[in-house]
């Protein structure tokens, strides 16, 4: 489940934003006053495990957890929380502003738990299942250390109990001391600044002292088990300002690692650029200067890229389909450098739950028109005339495989009887967003795209196909294309991992300024890759490289699915055949969505590397 990024970008400003490690008052998010003795609402999250992709509800049936009476209430959340399996409700917990009270029942009557519910449960507690409670937008979790500096910060959540493994033995928690930090902001009124809980086990209840040194709990799997819940309530005053209630939880277990990882990927852009240089500075404007001196004595015959002028603009084989994709890829790029501005800028906070993915959502769908217009200009300057297949691929092919694959991981949530599993409505939603404003939007940017005049390009294309030369080994398609992808992966993948430890370990992403320099490095790499790629090729008078530069920046996204499958064994403990599946479900959308934004750069660096060396020649 990404968590900011729910899990999954624009230049100086981003790098800049990322310097401060510490939170700031966030735009749109008003801090809340409470008087004494004033409800503070406890809200109840999903279950959700670091050795699972599974969540569960928290009024399963199966935890036998109360529920308020009139039953639970729904908290509306955004569209993006529910698609990352979010599902808030009401409690039963009674918590009243700096009101310290113990030994609560939380049930109006003890607890019964079945033989089979308690190995339900054992079972989820060996596979490590935590609590996820929410007050005052703040998510409750527990005190822990950093190994690395010894600096205490803010775990979110807190298990459902204690597995012993060399006992093989299950102890479930169902006592909880909540101690809730407040400021006091003048008199008389307050601001909740922190949420810690520290869940115990105990066997036997006392009204008076809640049998704190008890026998733990332990349910039975052959027999009924009954138990109270209970809980304490303590409120600790803080000298903390509400504006940096986020710092202990928004923690970077190693922040020297972004660092390296933003030098690691500025290597990999100056090893780039010296190369492109060499190539454009010294090489091409030679080759450039030797074309053009047709009357000098000196003149040469052509050879190189100069032979294939009258091929290099041939339309591609199947030039419909990457008209499609380059229009999808448009309307990734456009989606994620505006997403990440409003995250840089700090409208898209943690308090605000699922408003990354919701925000993300909404831009696509409407920057649909991007995907038509471009598609509908490419199309049209290798002379295609089917345009409303056209349109009709372009709205529908891209997004049309996503859902789908979606679709078919959310039957395994619902098979799992998972509250991860996205409910009938919101299904509904995403196909009215899709069908009646991205459908919509991709026509009228396509309509605009026909309106305009073709590309003229700056030389005119053969009637006859020149014959390719046989290739070397290393500028052949497979090798070319693999080799190319290595850069572009290599200067993200430190991030990229910060990134999925933020979705598969649920942990809250922040650092959208090395996000966003990241993904301008990212830009920068595949458009030189793909420039000294198609460069490489035209000298060897191979002048298919139209798909070929889509696929050589395209390529890291198999690099990307790859270091998928190191991390799903060497960092993950998943264990059922369910998650697997959710796990490499999504993670092959993750590639494929990657796959399309980066070849798309790396094809439109190639088209105007391309129109800018053969316009600068003379054509007999």
């Amino acid at each position: 489940m990404l968590r900011y990024v729910y899990t999954p970008l624009s230049l100086l400003l981003f790098f800049c934003a990322s310097l401060p490690s510490n939170a700031f008052y966030l735009p749109g998010v008003a801090p809340r006053d409470y008087l004494p003795n004033d409800k503070v609402e406890l809200l109840v999250n999903t279950y959700t495990s670091r050795d699972t992709a599974i969540p569960y509800d928290f009024y399963n049936q199966q935890f036998h957890n109360c529920e308020p009476d009139g039953g639970p209430r729904t908290i509306g959340e955004s569209l993006g929380s529910i698609l990352f399996g979010d599902r808030l409700y009401s409690s039963r917990f009674d918590l009243r502003m700096v009101k310290d009270t113990a030994c609560n029942k939380l049930c109006s009557a003890p607890v019964v738990v079945s033989a089979e519910d308690g190995a339900f449960i054992n079972q989820r507690i060996k596979e490590q299942y935590a609590h996820n409670w929410v007050v005052d937008g703040l998510p409750a979790g527990r005190q822990v250390k950093d190994s690395h500096t010894l600096e205490p910060y803010y775990e979110i959540g807190f298990p459902i109990g204690t597995y012993y493994k060399e006992q093989d033995r299950a102890v479930f928690h169902n006592h909880f001391d909540i101690e809730i930090l407040y400021h006091n902001q003048d008199a008389e009124k307050y601001r909740v600044v922190g949420v810690l809980v520290h869940p115990s086990s105990i066997l036997h209840f006392s009204d008076s002292t809640c049998a704190k040194g008890t026998l733990p709990l332990t349910l039975a799997e052959d027999s009924e088990t009954r138990f109270e819940f209970t809980y304490n309530v303590y409120w600790v005053p803080s000298t903390k300002q509400w504006g940096t209630r986020w710092d202990e939880y928004l923690h970077v277990q190693d922040p020297k690692i972004h660092w390296f990882s933003l030098i690691n990927s500025i290597v990999v852009v100056l090893f780039l650029s010296g190369m492109v240089a060499v190539v454009l500075l010294r090489v091409l404007h030679r080759d450039i200067a030797r074309y053009n001196a047709a009357d000098a004595e000196d003149a040469q015959e052509e050879f190189g890229w100069k032979l294939v002028h009258g091929d290099v603009f041939r339309p591609p084989r199947g030039y419909l389909w990457l008209a499609v994709l380059v229009g999808n890829g448009a309307q990734l790029a456009a989606m994620a450098g505006v997403t990440l501005v409003f995250a840089v800028l700090g409208f898209l906070s943690p308090s605000s739950r699922g408003s990354l993915s919701t925000v993300m959502l909404v831009f696509y769908v409407f920057f649909g028109s991007v995907a038509g217009y471009v598609s509908a200009r490419a199309y049209k300057m290798w002379g295609g005339e089917e345009w409303k297949k056209n349109v009709l691929l372009t709205a529908i092919f891209v997004p049309g495989i996503v859902f789908l694959i979606y679709v078919i991981l959310n039957f395994f949530l619902i098979a799992a009887k998972s509250s991860g599993a996205v409910p009938f409505g919101t299904v509904v939603a995403l196909i009215a967003m899709w069908f009646g404003v991205s459908v919509p939007l991709c026509l009228v940017g396509a309509y605009f795209g026909f309106k305009q005049p073709r590309i003229d390009q700056p030389v005119r294309t053969n009637q006859i196909p020149r014959q390719i030369p046989d290739l070397p080994s290393y500028l052949r398609p497979a090798a070319s294309v693999l080799m190319a992808g290595i850069l572009p992966f290599a200067a993200v993948f430190i991030e990229l991992f910060f990134i999925m430890s933020s979705i598969w370990n649920h942990r809250i992403y922040y650092v959208f300024g090395f996000l966003g320099a990241v993904g301008v490095v990212l830009t920068v790499t595949c458009s030189e890759v793909a420039v000294l790629m198609c460069y490489f090729q035209l000298c060897a008078e191979d002048y298919n490289w139209w798909w070929r530069s889509f696929l050589a920046s395209g390529s890291s996204a198999f690099y990307v699915l790859l270091y998928s499958v190191y991390y799903y064994y060497k960092m993950l403990t998943f264990t059922s055949f369910t998650s697997g599946v959710l796990y490499f479900g999504y993670m092959l959308i993750g590639s494929g969505i990657f796959f399309v934004l980066t070849g798309t750069i790396g094809v439109v660096a190639c088209f105007v590397f391309v129109r800018q060396i053969y316009a600068s020649i003379k054509i007999d």
